[in-house]
This record gives structure tokens, C-alpha cells and sequence, in this order.
């Protein structure tokens, strides 16, 4: 996709227009030609800015859309760019190729230009590998964008959504295409790609270096598991030291603990949190950023089989805490153990990890938000204002409860994998901070809930989100 800025000979197709309800009863920001158009569609009351709303004209030469943002007081600049992804994507389907947004009567919305890079960049994305392109088959056609907002923040929104969709494009794909060992491969394309380095540690090397709990989940199947390590350092001395920790289940039967058949569809996207790391690391690099960045991503597949790890078993973490096997399919905390383990090791200034953890976070915050949790205030704080500006809702979830942290308590080890069913995501995030160093600032972002969407919305298509690339991006950006 391309992006610039319009100029008055430039030649368009589809004019894509956002209205507020207010902007209906004053029509001074336009020019006169749009002026006389959008005064009759509004006194035929086919156009009022309600919420939600969208109208195709036709016109001489292309097509005019018109999508309502509603009242005012009400408008975000996240609706703006949900509304914006779902106008462009419309247009792309419509067999649209050059489009034209003005956005100038909106110029109010700090953040603008970035917002008009991210959903031009997200609008066309679909996960379509596998489809036969037969005579029918009819691709997404939109290319270019020109906008009277403009500047190069609107560049810096593209390299925001192209890191969120290189996520995307390996979250999507089947466990049969990716596992362990592919998403190695592809952590090395892209180090070489970006002048990143690269250290994967296979399933020798995993043995000398103690990491237990990642060799039993991966022990049932024939792809071996794999720790990837990937390091960025910029030029100049960077500001800070962060590490990202992902879960990279490349796909999770439940191992012993069978899921049931309606629950085990889409685990092929129970690694979206190290595909997540893998979005981040590019987006850092294709940012320049001055902070030194460290993606560990923890991959195994979790499958069962007479070498899986079984309920009752008793394994050793890599800093020695051992672990009481209750449930096998508890398999993503107990990766992400040991990464986080290696990851303290660096005494990074803060450790930010992302998973599919928790069916128990999606009942409790939904399909559209996901759950955070901190070990400190400050940190929670920069999350929450970063996924406000990119319209990655996440609600800070309790860290703190005497009564879950009892049932972390084993009596035959030092933990137990899982509790019971109350409080689920909170024992996840207690169990994970018993292998985070003491003195690291710590965020644990449980993205089990807003992971996959069956239809489209705003920015999101169907299939993978890879929630939360953006908003890490961006807490990177103001570090």
C-alpha cells in the first residue's frame, strides 16, 4: 500500500469521507462541489453521520463513500481509525485502486496522520494462502491513498501495521506448516534481514541448560521444541534494556489432557505470543529505535503420545523450582517459565510477556479486551496510555491474592501448574511471577480472549489479531 499526500490534479477513483453527526449541519470544511453533493444526500436524510452507518454513491467518475462516526462528544480517534480501515476495505473490494480521504475537518484528533497509516496499512490483509486463485477469485485491489492529512508520522503507522501483519501472516498458518523448528528458521530470515542476532538452543541444548519445563510440554511430539533468542541494539547508547517474552505453542491438543474437538480449533494460534515478538522485533528495527530490545520466544507443540509429560509428574524449572503436574494442558505457563528465566537473566530494565494464556481472561474481560498484569504502577500506567492511543484495549487485571497464592502450593513440589476454575488468569500470573527475578519491572499480557475474530472488525479481519503489537511498538516509541 501506498500512502501520500493529495494534490489537486491527482487522479482518484473513490473518495472515502468520515462524518460526525455535527459535520452534517455544517458543510464549510468542504469544497463546493462536495458541498452540493453531501447537502442533497443529507436533505433526502440518506446521510445523517449516524454511528456505524455507510453509503456508496455512485458518482461520474468513481464512487463517493460516506461512513458515519456519530455524535462529537462520542468520536476517538480509535474510532476513527477502525472506521477509516473499514471504509478502505470496502473500497478494496469494490474494485477500487486509488482513493482519496480527507480527513483535514477531523485534524482535531492528536494522532491523526499515524492512525490513517495504520488502518491504510491493516485494511487489506487476508490470510488467503491456501485458496485456489481460480477465475473467480477476486483480490483485494485497492493500492494507493492520497489524504489532505499528511506527514511522516503517516509512514511510521505503516511500519506499525506491516509489523502487526508479518505477526499475523505466521499466526495464521497451520500447525502443519509451522513448528518449532520453522518458527526458528523464521526468526533467522529475519535477523539476517535487519542486522538482528539470532541464538535458537534445540533440544541438546536445552537439556545443558536446564530448561525442563519447556522439554516436558514439548516432549510428546516428534517437532522438538526451541528457545529463540533475538537481539536488537541500536547505534547509539540505547535509553533503556527490554526483553519480550512470547508463548509460541505452535499448536496445543492438550496433551494428555485432551481438549475436547470444538475447543482444540484455532490452537494453531496458541503461538501468537512469540509470532508477536516476532512483529516486534521487526517494527523495532524498521523504527530505528534507540532502546535495546531482546524477543525470547519459548515453542514447543504440545501433543500426546507415550513421551508426553503426564499429570503427577514433577519437573525442575530452570531456576530450580520444580513443578507438580496437575494438568497438561496448563502448557503455556510452563514455557514461558523457563524463558522467562533466561530472559531475568539479562537484568533487562523491564520484561513484558504476551500469551494465549487463559480461557478464564477471556470470561472475564470478553472477546475485545485483554488482560494485563504488573508488578509496577509506572509501567502499568505507559501500557495502558500506549494501547489507548492504538485501540488495543487492555484492562489491569489483580496481582495481588493471598487466598490464589496458597493454591499455587504444592505438597509434594514447589508449584502446581493449575488451580481451579475461579481465578484462573490470576493463578496463570501469580505462577509466572514466581520466575521473573526480583528487582525486574514485570508486565504479563494475557491475549487469550481477543486472539482470533470469526468476522471482520475495525482494523481486525478474520483469523489472527496478533493483539498487542502496536501497543508494544508503542511503549517502545516514548522509552
Amino acid at each position: 500500500m501506498q500512502i501520500s499526500l493529495w494534490k489537486n490534479n491527482t487522479p482518484t477513483d473513490s473518495l472515502l469521507l468520515l462524518l460526525r453527526e455535527e459535520d452534517c449541519g455544517d458543510l464549510s470544511s468542504f469544497d463546493k462541489d462536495l458541498r452540493e453533493i453531501l447537502s442533497a444526500l443529507i436533505n433526502r436524510k440518506d446521510v445523517s453521520g449516524k454511528k456505524g452507518s455507510l453509503l456508496r454513491v455512485p458518482l461520474i467518475e468513481g464512487n463517493l463513500y460516506l461512513i458515519g462516526l456519530g455524535k462529537k462528544e462520542k468520536c476517538s480517534l480509535n474510532l476513527i481509525r477502525d472506521s477509516l480501515a473499514w471504509g478502505l476495505r470496502t473500497i478494496g473490494k469494490n474494485h477500487g485502486v486509488k482513493a482519496l480521504v480527507l480527513l483535514r475537518h477531523l485534524n482535531e484528533y492528536e494522532g491523526l496522520p499515524s492512525a490513517l497509516g495504520e488502518a491504510g496499512g491493516l485494511c487489506g490483509y487476508v490470510f488467503d494462502t491456501y485458496k485456489t486463485k481460480d477465475k473467480d477469485y477476486e483480490p483485494f485491489s485497492l493500492s494507493e491513498i492520497y489524504s489532505d492529512v499528511y506527514d511522516d508520522k503517516v509512514s511510521e503507522g505503516m511500519k506499525l501495521a506491516e509489523a502487526q501483519i508479518f505477526s499475523r501472516s505466521i499466526a495464521n498458518e497451520p500447525g502443519c506448516a509451522v513448528c518449532p523448528s520453522t518458527m526458528a528458521e523464521k526468526a533467522k530470515a529475519l535477523a539476517e534481514q535487519y542486522g538482528l542476532q539470532c541464538e535458537v538452543w534445540d533440544e541438546k541444548r536445552l537439556a545443558d541448560e536446564k530448561m525442563g519445563a519447556l522439554l516436558a510440554v514439548g516432549s510428546g511430539s516428534k517437532n522438538p521444541p526451541r528457545l529463540i533468542h533475538l537481539t536488537y541494539k541500536p547505534k547509539g547508547t540505547p535509553s533503556k534494556k527490554i526483553a519480550f517474552v512470547g508463548k509460541g505453542i505452535t499448536f496445543d491438543s492438550g496433551g494428555l489432557n485432551i481438549k475436547p474437538d470444538n475447543y482444540m480449533l484455532t490452537m494453531k494460534g496458541d503461538k501468537t505470543g512469540a509470532c508477536n515478538v516476532l512483529g516486534i522485533m521487526k517494527g523495532v528495527a524498521e523504527l530505528g529505535l534507540n532502546v535495546e530490545v531482546h524477543g525470547f520466544m519459548s515453542c514447543a507443540e504440545n501433543m500426546p503420545s507415550g513421551s508426553s509429560y503426564r499429570p503427577d509428574d514433577i519437573i525442575t524449572a530452570r531456576n530450580g523450582k520444580t513443578i507438580e503436574i496437575n494438568n497438561t494442558d496448563a502448557e503455556g505457563r510452563l514455557v514461558l517459565s523457563d524463558a522467562l528465566c533466561a530472559a531475568s537473566e539479562l537484568k533487562p530494565d523491564v520484561i513484558i510477556d504476551m500469551a494465549t494464556l487463559t480461557g478464564a481472561c477471556a470470561v472475564a474481560l470478553g472477546k475485545y479486551r485483554a488482560g494485563l498484569f504488573t508488578n509496577d504502577d509506572d509501567l502499568a500506567g505507559k501500557i495502558l496510555a500506549s494501547s489507548e492511543r492504538r485501540g488495543e484495549p487492555y484492562w489491569r487485571m489483580p496481582l495481588e491474592d493471598e487466598h490464589i497464592s496458597e493454591s499455587l502450593k504444592s505438597p509434594f513440589a514447589d508449584l502446581v501448574n493449575c488451580g481451579e476454575r475461579y481465578g484462573g488468569a490470576i493463578f496463570a500470573a501469580l505462577f509466572l511471577k514466581e520466575f521473573v527475578a526480583d528487582g525486574i519491572k514485570w508486565a504479563h499480557m494475557d491475549i487469550a480472549g481477543v486472539d482470533f475474530r470469526d468476522k471482520e472488525y475495525g482494523i481486525y479481519p478474520k483469523g489472527a489479531t496478533s493483539f498487542g503489537v502496536r501497543t508494544c511498538l508503542d511503549y517502545l516509541m516514548r522509552l
